[in-house]
């Protein structure tokens, strides 16, 4: 009988070992922490467990050793991890997965990586994936989640669901007012039709309303109304409802959707926080159509370094086009020699170069495949000689993201307001307010182009990079419309800032 327990004493003896090395190690780690840090310290350990895949019930030396050294990097954050550039091309991929009801990060491998010229199934992914974005957000929303079993009458009369155009295509019964989550496309000329994973239906659009917005070709819309004779006779078109950044990640936990060296969002690092608030003078200077062959804008840029000398900002972004005349034979030479000359400014003033940084964000017009998003940084060997004169310079893509502290901004050179005004369905009434039309659109759709791809074309595979998912702290949209600035604060605990393009020159 000793003999046939002996196996299973063996593996019980072999698991309480394991148990109490990783007890002893634990032991040893934290002698080292002052009292009063003890208690947040083993927090932190906890978390990083916790966060870990356990393959067995026991906690082993192993998984309590990993869970001690990110918490130590965490702590030894460096100026690397508090100012970062993020290119389009580097953005990570998340796809939802409806059965697990969460995003799951896409393994990138040698023959799975997305590639500039896609396949029909890129094309395909790009507006399914969009879909199950607004589809699952949607759902969320507390008028289209599922009443409580027992719950008010009132409470249960202010529900609605969401319709497939399956379940409209295959019912013959009347079914009354109902809700269809969908695109709005244009399959035939100067008809409109509504658009999801399950089929596609036409549109009465003679007796519809719309709520504010500008809705074009290739939007999601909610969509309200009833189904006769094969036709979607539509009552109001409205966006999918938004959510703040801090509900998304309530419920995704503390995913980098962003980007970045950090293994986890920035807005769950106590560290980069504490960082921030030291530096509340940190400054950002955004400049548009930077055109560096003029001699008015050098000189304008000299007043501007001069008034900054005495206080430099953390960081200069100039957003393209860099040339007056982007076309022509001489367009590479001129722009080499424009950004020597640029060089040799900034060199004049020893602060700046030496304190701030200096993003290049190119425009349409400049040197490169131009108006595709994302869009690649100008070649190197135009801007070699201007790097190793200013070494904290980056030429990023079109759009790129900025990271600094806790703080997730996107710029990208584009004039989205004029295509997407010049696209609409239907322009609205007040002019006055196009710029909370556009706001409210980027958010809702939680894309940076939601245009038709014949407008505003981008490469199928990449898509998931100009993803406003979850929302940012602050969009820059270098675009040629008058500039505004306009915060939300409709929701606590979060602010959206989008500025329209400074056109100081």
């Amino acid at each position: 009988r000793r003999n046939q327990h002996r196996p299973l004493h063996n593996v019980a003896a072999y698991i309480l070992r394991g148990k109490l090395n990783a007890t002893v190690y634990l032991v040893e780690v934290l002698e080292s922490v002052a009292e009063l840090e003890l208690e947040d310290a083993i927090e932190r350990i906890v978390d990083a467990v916790e966060k870990q895949p356990l393959k067995c019930n026991m906690i082993e030396q192993s998984m309590v050793e990993a869970a001690v050294q990110e918490c130590s990097q965490t702590c030894d954050e460096t100026m690397e991890h508090v100012f970062n550039i993020i290119g389009a091309f580097d953005v990570p991929r998340f796809i939802y997965n409806p059965e697990r009801k969460k995003f799951l990060p896409l393994a990138m491998t040698e023959h799975s990586a997305p590639r500039l010229f896609g396949t029909a199934k890129d094309k395909a992914e790009l507006f399914r994936e969009r879909y199950t974005i607004m589809q699952q957000r949607t759902h969320r929303h507390e008028l289209f989640t599922p009443p409580v079993t027992g719950s008010n009458p009132d409470e249960t009369r202010n529900k609605f669901q969401l319709k497939t155009i399956e379940t409209l295509l295959g019912n013959t019964a009347k079914m009354g007012e109902i809700i269809v989550l969908g695109m709005i496309t244009q399959l035939k000329e100067g008809k409109y039709f509504l658009e999801d994973p399950t089929g596609t239906i036409q549109l009465d659009l003679s007796k519809h309303q719309f709520h504010s917005g500008l809705y074009t070709e290739s939007c999601f819309v909610l969509t309200e109304g009833w189904y006769e004779d094969g036709v979607f006779h539509v009552n109001a078109f409205g966006f999918p409802p938004t959510e703040p950044s801090t509900v998304t990640r309530n419920y995704y936990g503390n995913i980098n959707f962003f980007g970045g060296p950090s293994a986890t969002s920035v807005k769950s690092s106590a560290k980069l926080k504490q960082l921030e608030g030291e530096n509340e003078d940190a400054m950002f200077a955004f400049i548009s159509d930077v055109w560096l062959d003029q001699v008015e804008v050098l000189e304008k840029l000299h007043m501007m370094f001069s008034g900054y000398s005495a206080m430099p900002p953390t960081c200069f972004i100039f957003c393209g086009n860099f040339s007056s005349a982007p076309y022509g034979k001489n367009q590479i030479k001129s722009l080499k020699e424009s950004l020597k000359a640029l060089a040799d400014m900034i060199c004049e003033y020893p602060n700046i170069h030496k304190n701030s940084r200096f993003v290049f964000v190119p425009g349409p017009e400049d040197p490169g495949p131009g108006c595709i998003l994302p869009r690649p940084p100008i070649a190197d060997f135009i801007t070699e000689e201007f790097r190793q004169r200013v070494p904290f310079s980056v030429f990023a893509t079109n759009p790129c993201r900025i990271q600094y502290c806790t703080q997730e901004i996107i710029i990208v050179r584009e004039d989205m307001v004029n295509k997407m005004c010049r696209n609409c369905i239907r322009f609205p009434s007040s002019n006055l307010d196009i710029p909370n039309h556009f706001v409210k659109t980027i958010i809702s759709q939680g894309h940076l182009t939601p245009l038709p791809l014949y407008v505003s074309p981008v490469y199928w595979a990449y898509d998931y990079a100009l993803r406003v998912y979850p929302v940012p702290d602050m969009i820059v949209f270098a675009d040629k419309y008058d500039p505004f600035n306009i915060v939300l604060t409709d929701w606590s605990f979060f602010t959206f800032v989008l500025f329209l393009v400074i056109h100081i020159f």
